[in-house]
């Protein structure tokens, strides 16, 4: 019987702390979160749950990114941009899996990191999985908009004002209407958050010359109904990505068998 049980630890790089959970025995798969989420907030809402991977005889490494959660976080807004943050994804990877490639997960911003990665260093991983991809390209300028203007607005505010606006001013999407206390509050200091939203503001895919280059075996997990992960995103990447598999879910209960399905994949 595989020995899931998890394990938690931090990784020192040069300029920030980064905090770990690890679960499972074999291959390394490193998993990536959304922006303002940590591995906390993901496990407590058990949607995108890709605890399964560990049990089909993976070693799971989910980790806050740097900012977020238990990780540490540095004051300039362009260590938050997906190119940056890849960085701390493959230090990751070294760190767990220095002789052999790895399989990715990312989500969101974590699928903006990992598309940065594999692009940069193709020979560290076998196979990604991109879920709920992001505003890309020409949609990214609108989403950047509003961004800068959340970073303005946490700054002008007191601590508990500024939970109450980011609450009014992030609804969740339709798929999300059945899901209570969705979306979770921020798992970054208030003092941090400009700096990461500025940070998201200026992010982006890479080129799409770079992107049609991916040669992995890619499966694309997106979500509808929800502007900030639009449909076209998922659907732009899978004509670009030569051996992907796109699929669209339209509940929050297909939503969870994501982790089943990236199980199957990475078996």
């Amino acid at each position: 019987m595989v020995d899931d049980a998890e394990t938690s630890g931090t990784i020192q790089l040069p300029d920030v702390l980064l905090s770990y959970s690890a679960r499972g025995r074999g291959p390394v798969v490193v998993n990536a979160h959304g922006l303002t989420r940590s591995r906390r907030s993901v496990a407590r809402f058990e949607l995108a749950d890709f605890s399964p991977v560990a049990s089909a005889g993976h070693r799971l490494v989910s980790y806050d990114a740097r900012g977020h959660g238990e990780s540490s976080g540095t004051p300039s807004r362009e260590d938050y941009t997906w190119s940056a943050l890849s960085g701390d994804m493959l230090a990751l990877i070294d760190h767990f899996s220095p002789d052999a490639p790895v399989d990715g997960i990312g989500l969101s911003m974590g699928t903006g990191t990992l598309l940065h990665a594999v692009t940069q260093s193709p020979e560290r991983f076998n196979r990604v999985v991109l879920t709920a991809p992001p505003t890309a390209w020409e949609t990214r300028t609108a989403q950047a908009d509003i961004y800068r203007q959340m970073a303005e607005l946490v700054e002008k505010a007191p601590p508990d004002e500024a939970a109450d606006i980011l609450a009014q001013s992030r609804r969740p999407a339709p798929i999300f209407d059945d899901v209570p206390g969705y979306p979770p509050a921020p798992d970054i200091s208030y003092e941090l958050l400009p700096t990461v939203f500025r940070g998201a503001g200026i992010a982006d895919f890479p080129t799409r010359e770079a992107i049609g280059a991916i040669s992995k075996p890619t499966l694309i997990l997106a979500w509808a109904t929800d502007p900030g992960h639009p449909i076209s995103t998922a659907e732009e990447l899978a004509s670009l990505i030569p051996r992907s598999v796109l699929h669209v879910s339209e509940t929050s209960a297909d939503l969870r068998t994501w982790g089943d399905r990236a199980a199957e994949f990475l078996s």
